[in-house]
């Protein structure tokens, strides 16, 4: 995916604010275009009567979002490294609540691009209806070309996405601007021909559960506010201070964005559609068509809900990063590509994330009961953990120091404050937590629920494993190895030609105890090569075994089975297989592997070493010139 950077480039793939708030902010920005529309989705069940809720609702979102801003500001400077609420929990909570919170962010990272890609869908087929009916393919054709442009690396993603991102901020305060100007000099009006309502006929009555599910799904604005905080190893220095000051004016734009869409979209009567987004409503609304400047709008939507996905992109594998470093999910997602990006998570990412589009159809509405609730859940966890750590620091004495895994310790004599912020942090998210499960669990929260324990599992059955494997591999107390006493070889012979004479050639340099071993299944055949081999085997002895059912790998697998059993302490058995290699890879299907075979099936097999002994044909004999 580009020109290979070296490991000594990585200082110089780090990225300021302004790229900054394109790679972490965008799926937290992207949320405004459907955060509003879930919330209302619920009310309108009560029917539009109870729409107006909403903006009580947008405002205690909002709340929430500067309780979660000043929280995380503490942690980017407590945890310069990084990490998020893995790392604090880790740190603070122990390895249980930290693998807890792994899990929930990383199916949050993953609902993140599947939600923000087809919701930006939603919004291009809210313009074109004709394409309603290819939304699954055009979801997967996108996640899989941010999956290629996140493969470049993090500046060449951050530079990609940075002119969509500031344009849909330019077009969203653009349309805001507009619509409030128009509402407040009385010309703004409602909306033309809005979609009917989808619950028609099934009105129910407005209840406190319905609205704390309205609030449940307007939380989904909030999911990616934890993500530069993930992410703050890739800002430049000073790293904390320039992931804080982005973290901080994302949350101004998200919460201005939030309340100024809600505001438009209840005053404008929308209603919210599977079929044309309140966005698009409140674009030919405020622009009295579907001209220019809507379609402006609507591509800026479009595109941002998709970029947003780069979010996920961005942090999924770092965090993947982090977990598998500690044993936890497989090695090789802590491998950096030639692009000194995390390419198996990128691509492991895309992979779940397709999947997940085409299960659920693209459908925003039926994803969105699986979201938030395992953001707001590693939310829980990262404030506890937060409030636990300046607890700690409360106890040190001035001066003191404190090496933790994630960060340093020291003590803060604003320790009390900072830890009464992350409580009342930790309660306030842990409250929405409850909410989504009890309001969402019927809907697909349980899901969600029931995932999270199974990740857990399924975290430390990796972690056992890589420390069994450790244990066995370990040189503690283990002294020297016992000498190997004699070394018996067997030749698998299918013909006598130069490629059996190297393998013989290199048997000779392991032992002189070497038996060429022929599987005879054409005994005419069998009898050629016994006439050959007395004439090119030197000396060897040639067993034949007789194959009368004509299988050729059973017999071999017997006999070795058979000195295996025979074999002595500290004696190994070697199979010295010939094994032809052809210069294009598709000659090579021409052949029998048998070296393969034998090696898959003798692999758990102690002291039997299956040796492949190359012969490079020439597939264009130069002899002859």
């Amino acid at each position: 995916m580009g020109r290979p950077l070296s490991t000594a480039d990585a200082p110089h793939q780090t990225i300021g604010k302004l790229i900054g708030l394109a790679v972490f902010a965008s799926d937290a920005l992207s949320s405004t275009a459907y955060g509003p529309q879930e919330m209302m989705a619920i009310l309108v069940v009560a029917g539009v009567g109870a729409l107006p809720y909403a903006i009580p609702l947008s405002f205690a979102i909002v709340i929430l979002l500067a309780i979660l801003t000043i929280s995380y500001e503490q942690t980017i400077h407590a945890y310069p490294s990084g990490g998020g609420a893995y790392i604090v929990a880790r740190d603070n909570l122990g390895m249980h609540p930290a693998l807890v919170a792994a899990g929930a962010l990383l199916m949050d990272y993953i609902l993140t691009v599947s939600v923000s890609i087809s919701s930006g869908v939603a919004q291009i087929v809210s313009a074109f209806p004709d394409l309603y009916p290819f939304r699954v393919q055009i979801a997967v054709f996108f996640v899989l070309f941010v999956m290629l442009v996140n493969l470049r690396g993090v500046r060449e993603s951050g530079s990609a996405f940075a002119i969509p991102t500031y344009y849909f901020v330019f077009m969203m305060y653009l349309t805001v601007s507009a619509g409030l100007f128009r509402y407040f000099t009385g010309s703004l009006g409602t909306v033309v021909n809005p979609p009917s309502i989808e619950h028609a006929g099934v009105v129910q009555p407005l209840t406190i559960f319905l609205i704390l599910r309205a609030f449940a799904n307007g939380t989904a604005a909030l999911t990616g506010v934890e993500a530069i905080s993930n992410g703050i190893t890739a800002f430049k220095e000073p790293r904390s201070t320039n992931a804080g000051k982005t973290l901080v004016i994302m949350s101004f734009i998200l919460g201005t964005l939030l309340i100024g869409i809600t505001f438009l979209a209840v005053h404008i009567q929308a209603i919210p559609s599977e079929t044309e987004t309140i966005i698009s409503q409140i674009g030919r609304t405020v622009f009295d068509s579907r001209g220019f400047l809507y379609l402006a709008m609507i591509i800026s939507t479009a595109v941002i809900l998709i970029m947003a996905a780069n979010t996920a992109f961005a942090d999924f594998p770092r965090l993947g990063a982090l977990v598998s470093v500690d044993g936890f999910l497989p090695r090789q997602l802590a491998f950096r590509g030639s692009r000194l990006v995390y390419s198996y998570g990128i691509v492991a990412l895309a992979l779940i994330a397709s999947l997940l589009i085409v299960i659920f159809n693209a459908s925003v509405t039926n994803l969105i009961p699986l979201y938030a609730i395992g953001v707001f859940l590693s939310f829980s966890l990262s404030q506890g953990g937060m409030a636990r750590r300046w607890w700690k620091s409360g106890k040190l004495s001035p001066g003191e120091e404190l090496k933790e895994r994630g960060s340093t310790l020291r003590y803060e004599k604003s320790w009390l404050l900072k830890m009464i912020i992350n409580s009342v942090g930790c309660v306030t998210t842990i409250i929405v937590v409850i909410i989504f499960g009890i309001t969402k669990f019927l809907d697909g929260a349980w899901i969600i629920i029931l995932v999270i324990p199974i990740l857990v599992f399924l975290f430390s059955a990796i972690h056992k494993h890589y420390a069994r494997v450790a244990r066995k591999l370990s040189l503690d107390n283990f002294g020297a190895p016992p000498p190997m006493v004699r070394r018996r070889v067997i030749l698998t012979v299918a013909g006598v030609h130069r490629g059996t004479l190297e393998a013989l050639r290199y048997a000779r340099t392991i032992s002189d105890d070497i038996t060429a071993l022929h599987v005879s299944i054409d005994p005419e055949e069998s009898i050629r090569l016994i006439e050959k081999w007395k004439k090119w085997g030197d000396g060897v002895r040639l067993v034949v075994l007789e194959s009368p059912y004509r299988l050729f790998i059973e017999p071999l697998l017997g006999y070795i089975h058979e000195m295996d059993k025979i074999r002595k302490t500290n004696e190994a058995l070697i199979i010295v297989v010939p094994q032809f290699v052809s210069r294009h890879w598709w000659n090579n299907l021409l052949h029998t592997r048998t070296a393969d075979t034998l090696r898959k099936s003798l692999l758990n097999q102690q002291n039997i070493i299956i040796t492949e002994v190359p012969y490079q044909v020439e597939e264009n004999d130069r002899s002859k010139e």
